[in-house]
C-alpha cells in the first residue's frame, strides 16, 4: 500500500466513496470537538449593556471560560458572568470586588476592601460616581460584584451579593468587533 489507506488499483467510483468517506470522518470529528469546547470549556457571549465600559462595550462579542474555575478560585478583579440573582433566566457580568469574608464598603465612590482603599485601574474616572455604601460583610460562598461604569451599573450596591453557585465562567477575550480584540483584564 501507498502512503494513503486506500488500496490501489480503484476505479474512479472507489476513489470517491474512500475520499467522502476520510471527507466526513473529518468533518464528524471536528463538530464533536467544536461541542465539546463550546458545551464545556469556552463558550461565546453577547455583552448586552454598558455596564462594564470602557473595556467591554454593549454588543461585543466574547469568550467565556467555564472551566477554569474548577481548578482554581475565584478572585478579586476578575471579570465572572453569573445568572441573575433575582432572575436567574438572565446572565449578567461584572468584576468581583469583595471575596467572602471580606468587609466591603463605598465612600464618595471609593472602594474600601477591609477598611483599605482597593487600587481600581480598570474605571476611569469619568465613570466613577460619588455614592457610597455601608460596609457589608460578604457571606461565605458569595462574592461582591461590581460594573467598571459605575453610574450605570446595576450590581451588588442595587441587589447584594452572588452566590458562587450562580457563577458559571469568567470573560476571557473579545473577539468581535475586530478592533477591539483582546484579553479581558
Amino acid at each position: 500500500m501507498a502512503a494513503s489507506d486506500e488500496p490501489s488499483g480503484l476505479n474512479s467510483a472507489q476513489k470517491w466513496f474512500f475520499e467522502t468517506r476520510y471527507w466526513l470522518r473529518d468533518l464528524i470529528l471536528s463538530v464533536l470537538l467544536a461541542f465539546i469546547v463550546i458545551v464545556f470549556l469556552y463558550q461565546p457571549a453577547q455583552v448586552e449593556g454598558t455596564s462594564m465600559m470602557p473595556r467591554l462595550e454593549n454588543h461585543e462579542r466574547i469568550f467565556i471560560n467555564k472551566f477554569t474555575y474548577r481548578f482554581r478560585s475565584i478572585a478579586r478583579g476578575d471579570v465572572v458572568v453569573f445568572r441573575y440573582p433575582l432572575d436567574q433566566s438572565k446572565s449578567y457580568i461584572k468584576r468581583v470586588i469583595g471575596l467572602p469574608g471580606d468587609v466591603v464598603s463605598i465612600r464618595d465612590g471609593r472602594v474600601l476592601v477591609n477598611g483599605k482603599p482597593l487600587s481600581e485601574p480598570y474605571v476611569a474616572p469619568s465613570y466613577l460616581d460619588d455614592q457610597s455604601y455601608a460596609a457589608v460583610k460578604v457571606e461565605p460562598d458569595h462574592y461582591f460584584v461590581l460594573g467598571d461604569h459605575r453610574s450605570s451599573s446595576n450590581d451588588s450596591r442595587v441587589w447584594g451579593t452572588v452566590d458562587r453557585q450562580f457563577i458559571y465562567g469568567k470573560a476571557v477575550l473579545v473577539y468581535w468587533p475586530l478592533s477591539q480584540w483582546g484579553w479581558v483584564k
